[in-house]
């Protein structure tokens, strides 16, 4: 009974591998990269990141996109990001005329655009969008997240296959034996590898598929608070009608009274609702937290700048909080450049696995022709 579960475990191994193998590949390697994204695009593209001079005060948040309005043909404002380090740039992102997503750099201290992209020539916004979609859109994403439940499945039948039949055989399974052949350093790098990576890799899956599928985000959040049902990220705009208000500081208006709400250190990021109906949503993380993505939030009137209404962090539900550490926990940034160096390691295994498992396959077939 035992010898027929594992055989058809095997069987299933093997053919959801080979059937996932290229998507598997694919996830695995652009997630490797994307576990240092800010790094490496800090790197190569400076001019979005820091300030050639920390100067001694800033612009206001209005005069800076006073400026990029009058430089570059902005439709429309969507988000704006500062961050309470000197050196760092303030971002915006607008659209043109055409209505295509530019993303722009900005001098703080001087007003001046340093730098503007396209948002979605960006290197990792398309990184990101092969990750999680196959640049495919709805699709894709619907691939890529099957893959993804495919392989979290691999993972749990990889253990079981993995498993010794005799205790006393557990540390030949616990080693790679370098020496051998190279079909036999394969099938170890393949399973041993497989066993120490297995916990980090399943952690990876699982947070990957609540960006996949609703269904499972909605399974976190009825097991963390015993109801899918959730507050609304947005917050309707009580002024329906724009009283064309002489505001020339309204952005920085908006930006203070934020940064007052929320009175610790933090990096704010000012949301302008894609719709009619919505409020403007600010969003402040709290850096001085160990754990990073706790963000609190607030509303404000898009035609007023009035405060609607505050959500602090402590406020939110246990799902709601799981969901924000969904993210850390996915890339590795977690902890820092600790798991970062962890979970960059281990998806780059990942992206090895398909290739060694259809090596072992082949191995296998090729044995087989022979008898």
């Amino acid at each position: 009974m035992k010898k027929g579960f594992k055989k058809n475990i095997g069987l299933l191994h093997l053919w959801l591998g080979l059937g996932s193998g290229l998507i598997v590949f694919i996830a695995a390697l652009t997630g490797s990269i994307l576990v240092f994204e800010k790094e490496i695009d800090g790197a190569i593209y400076p001019e979005y990141y820091n300030v050639a001079t920390i100067g001694k005060t800033k612009k206001t948040i209005d005069y800076c996109t006073t400026i990029l309005q009058k430089q570059y043909s902005i439709k429309k404002i969507t988000r704006i990001y500062t961050f309470n380090d000197p050196s760092r740039t303030m971002q915006i992102l607008a659209k043109d005329s055409d209505k295509k997503a530019q993303f722009f750099s900005i001098d703080p201290y001087t007003g001046k655009v340093l730098a503007t992209t396209p948002q979605e020539s960006r290197f990792f916004v398309v990184v990101l969008s092969l990750h999680r979609q196959l640049l495919m859109g709805d699709a894709g994403k619907i691939i890529m997240g099957s893959s993804c439940l495919i392989f979290a499945f691999m993972l749990v039948s990889g253990i079981v296959l993995w498993w010794p039949k005799k205790i006393k055989n557990l540390k030949q399974r616990l080693t790679v034996k370098w020496d051998a052949s190279f079909k036999r350093v394969n099938w170890d790098f393949h399973s041993t590898f497989g066993f120490y990576s297995f916990l980090i890799l399943l952690v990876i899956s699982l947070t990957g598929l609540s960006f996949a599928f609703d269904w499972f985000q909605n399974g976190v959040y009825f097991l963390a608070d015993g109801t899918t049902k959730r507050p609304s990220a947005k917050v309707k705009n009580p002024t329906k009608i724009d009283p064309k208000l002489n505001n020339t500081a309204f952005y920085q208006s908006i930006y203070n009274k934020a940064d007052s709400i929320f009175p610790y250190t933090g990096n704010i990021q000012i949301r302008m609702p894609i719709d009619t109906i919505n409020s403007i949503t600010v969003l402040k993380e709290n850096i001085e937290k160990t754990i990073p993505n706790q963000s609190s939030a607030a509303y404000f009137d898009k035609y007023t700048a009035e405060e609607i209404e505050a959500r602090p962090y402590e406020s939110f539900s246990v799902g709601d909080k799981i969901k924000r550490l969904n993210y850390p926990v996915h890339t590795g940034s977690i902890y820092g450049l600790p798991t970062k160096i962890v979970a960059f390691l281990v998806a780059l295994f990942a992206a090895t696995l398909p290739i060694t498992g259809l090596l072992i396959w082949l191995g296998k077939k090729k044995k087989k022709k022979k008898h």
